[in-house]
């Protein structure tokens, strides 16, 4: 059997993460980056995206910014298309950008806030992967992660639609994999539990909320986004070169009830 010298060696990748201006994205650019792959940090809002790049830089790492609002169908082909442009190539896919705009009860959700969450967690990640599966099957296969979600297993209070995005997230991740591996592309899943984002602000900064969120995690406080950035950085590495399929939990312990 041959031994990798490095399994989590990613030096001549090009890697795409969306959703990485801040938190969780970013953490996973970063780490990425730290391993040797180009990155391409991506979201909504490029200005931002060109700050993760220069600290990415600053540290030694290769990366660029290309916007790309995945809640937008013909921006998700213009991405594409410039990476194509650009590289030939995309051997790393992370899909993490989400949207959650409606905090309440599920009885409650307008359609707008149903509309922007589905179009966002499932169309976006759906029309994501499967532009990126076609260009990494063209030079030999890649690897893609969809970042869910623990509501996806266990809807979160309050989160009633993007709990369910969450969940197709997973079905979603499931069905790519079965299909793609015969490409040569694996598709697996992370699943975080609360993560100190803002993302998460309503949850982690309210003190009653965050009190009884804690008393279901084993571990008793809640995750720093780099924390999440290390299973990343195996589900898309050599090292994980047989996993495909996998939804990784990264929770405190919280799925173990």
């Amino acid at each position: 059997m041959m031994m990798i010298p490095n399994p989590f060696d990613l030096r001549g990748k090009i890697a795409a993460v969306t959703g990485a201006s801040r938190g969780i994205g970013q953490a996973i650019a970063q780490q990425l980056a730290a391993q040797g792959a180009h990155v391409i940090v991506s979201s909504r809002k490029p200005d931002d995206c060109q700050k993760v790049v220069d600290a990415i830089q600053t540290a030694g790492g290769s990366a660029e910014a290309i916007g790309c609002h995945i809640g937008e169908m013909d921006q998700i082909g213009a991405f594409f298309q410039t990476v194509a442009e650009r590289h030939g190539r995309l051997d790393i896919l992370v899909n993490n950008a989400a949207a959650n705009p409606y905090f309440g009860p599920i009885v409650d959700t307008d359609l707008d806030a149903f509309q922007k969450t589905v179009d966002v967690n499932i169309r976006g990640y759906f029309f994501m992967s499967t532009h990126g599966v076609r260009l990494m099957a063209q030079s030999g296969g890649g690897a893609i992660v969809n970042v869910a979600s623990v509501n996806g297993v266990i809807p979160g209070p309050l989160q009633g639609i993007y709990s369910i995005t969450k969940a197709a997230v997973i079905a979603m991740t499931q069905a790519f994999a079965k299909e793609c591996a015969p490409l040569g592309v694996r598709v697996n899943a992370l699943l975080p539990g609360a993560t100190d984002t803002q993302f998460a602000a309503a949850l982690i900064k309210n003190p009653a909320i965050l009190k009884q969120a804690l008393s279901h995690i084993p571990a008793n406080r809640v995750a720093q986004p780099e924390e999440m950035a290390g299973a990343v950085l195996y589900l898309v590495s050599p090292a994980a070169s047989y996993t495909t399929g996998a939804c990784l939990p990264v929770d405190g312990g919280y799925l173990l009830g």
